[in-house]
């Protein structure tokens, strides 16, 4: 025999290598953190946090695990939810979101209180659960305020016993202890609506501490852990343990940790780590895992920390590395080939036309109606509410921005009777962070636009003096990011657009120059104050968000 018919031979018997697409990271950019992955069939579900955003989690739904549309908004009732008072990003961290073989289960902590030198954390966990991925999803079931992060496994496959169990971390007040105890575990009885037995200490962690978001995988006989450790900024990191019984005890990855960024600062996927995983119908497995991306010169992610894949090697009986080997994320990442599976294009104009918002669209911390914000023939009508500061009633309609290179446009009728009364773009953070252009009516110049900031609570005005605009009339507002900087534009009368004071630094709202207490990304928002009580309304007739290089 040959060697060429040999080689003929030992190819044609070889199976041939799985096909393989790449795609860029991350896939959910902007404000995407805590991604919970899921299969059901051949679709992927992906549930991130919202913290004090509202509706509360936003849930995607993918084929191709490359073209991703949001699909759900599951907590949309202050029955489920409800966080007037929550600090800045309290609210929703580190939602599961899991599927039994009958319906979808939600797991979601409400964070009240909570701050970087203080003892206590309200987290309360509860869990919802829907037929559909749309709904209806069901009132919330309390489970338990003992920490944060909770994840529910089902044990139904191989074998199992079809019991489910909440996971969560342990938060330890108690001065001198680690705050973060380790994972517990404690069984959940559908029945009943509530845990039952006792709660069990399974895992304390690895060197790289800071212990958190359990999820439990089960997979040729073993039950495989996956942790987030070393803190949620420069030094996260996602590690692996395994058991052969769910309560421990467990071994860590002999290659911990799995994935992270911690040494290597050059990466442009920073801050790798809270994952979770899914299989595929092929038998492979896919990663996905909550990063940031230093966007600016001073290395500060504005965007927030996002959502990115990673494929996995996982071979019968063994330990999974990252497909290519190492423990880095990929900005391109290889995964498993299926059918491409595009959706239609979300329209860049909104004229606010429809019985509600579009999803894209939140409200900071209660539904919109609750806010008093309506759709009517005329657009979004917002009442003055409370001022940007404030943690309780805002009158604000914001949307994630996505690059970079982003421009929010809108066309505002406003009539204001006093300063007390304003309304206009901002560009958000949190309610010690943002920067607004504001029309609102001034005793000189009469109905004026001026551009106002906060910066880590301090408040500031950066025109002397206010723009006049005339009393009649719509205004055409804007706010635009350029890369570095984002500033701000108007138009009056259909004339052209005006740029309004100073460039702002892109790195001013992000999580790095804010002190590090905020875990969340920009927003362009439209927003509306009465400080005076009058509730006088804005209307923004249409709004429009658009990316690129002529945004």
């Amino acid at each position: 025999m040959t060697d060429t018919l040999a080689a003929a031979q030992s190819t044609a018997g070889t199976p041939p290598a799985p096909a393989t697409v790449t795609v860029t990271n991350p896939v959910l950019p902007g404000f995407h953190p805590d991604p919970s992955l899921l299969r059901v069939g051949e679709d992927y579900y992906l549930a991130t946090s919202t913290f004090q955003w509202y509706p509360g989690v936003a849930i995607y739904h993918s084929r191709d695990l490359v073209h991703w549309r949001l699909a759900a908004r599951p907590l949309a009732r202050l029955s489920q939810l409800d966080m007037r008072g929550n600090a800045d990003s309290g609210g929703i961290w580190a939602p599961c979101l899991s599927h039994d073989g009958e319906a979808f289960h939600l797991i979601y902590t409400d964070v009240k209180s909570w701050g970087i030198n203080e003892p206590f954390k309200d987290s309360h966990n509860y869990l919802v659960t829907a037929p559909d991925i749309e709904g209806p999803w069901s009132e919330p079931v309390y489970l338990n305020s003992s920490g944060f992060d909770p994840s529910l496994f089902h044990d139904v496959a191989e074998g199992g016993d079809g019991r489910k169990w909440l996971l969560n971390m342990l938060w330890d007040h108690r001065a001198g202890r680690n705050p973060f105890a380790g994972i517990v575990a404690q069984e959940y009885s559908p029945a009943e609506g509530r845990l039952v037995g006792p709660r069990t200490t399974i895992f304390t962690g690895t060197d790289l501490k800071v212990t958190e978001g359990p999820h439990v995988y089960k997979k040729d006989g073993w039950y495989y852990l996956l942790t987030a450790e070393g803190g949620t900024s420069w030094e996260h990191a996602v590690t692996l343990a395994r058991s052969r019984s769910l309560l421990g005890p467990y071994e860590v990855h002999p290659h911990n940790p799995l994935l992270t960024a911690v040494d290597d600062p050059g990466l442009p996927i920073q801050k790798s780590g809270h994952a979770s995983l899914t299989d595929t119908p092929d038998g492979r497995w896919v990663m996905a895992h909550l990063c940031g991306r230093p966007l600016t010169p001073r290395g500060e992610c504005p965007l927030g920390r996002e959502t990115a894949l990673q494929g996995l090697d996982w071979p019968e009986g063994e330990w999974p590395r990252l497909t290519g080997g190492g423990h880095h994320p990929a900005l391109h990442a290889t995964l498993t080939a299926l059918p491409s599976h595009p959706w239609p294009e979300v329209p860049a104009r909104d004229d606010f036309r429809g019985e509600a918002l579009r999803p894209e669209w939140m409200t900071l911390r209660a539904p919109a109606a609750e806010l008093g914000v309506r759709l009517d023939e005329g657009g979004l009508v917002l009442p003055g509410r409370e001022a940007l500061m404030s943690r309780h009633h805002v009158a604000l309609v914001g949307r994630r921005l996505q690059s970079l290179h982003g421009r929010l446009r809108t066309e505002l009728s406003f009539d204001p009777r006093d300063f007390q009364q304003m309304a206009g773009v901002c560009a958000y953070y949190d309610s010690r962070n943002w920067v607004y252009a504001r029309v609102s009516r001034d005793e000189t110049a009469g109905r004026a636009l001026n551009v106002t900031s906060c910066e880590n609570g301090v408040y500031r005005e950066h025109l002397l003096a206010d723009v006049p605009l005339g009393d009649l009339g719509r205004v055409g507002l804007e706010v635009r990011y350029s890369g570095d900087t984002f500033g701000f534009a108007y138009q009056v009368a259909g004339g052209g657009w005006t740029p309004v004071g100073p460039e702002f630094s892109a790195g001013l709202l992000s999580d790095e120059h804010c002190g590090g207490l905020s875990f969340t990304g920009t927003f362009l928002a439209l927003t509306c104050q009465d400080l005076s009580g009058e509730r006088r309304e804005a209307t923004f007739h249409w709004a429009e968000y658009t990316e690129g290089g002529d945004a």
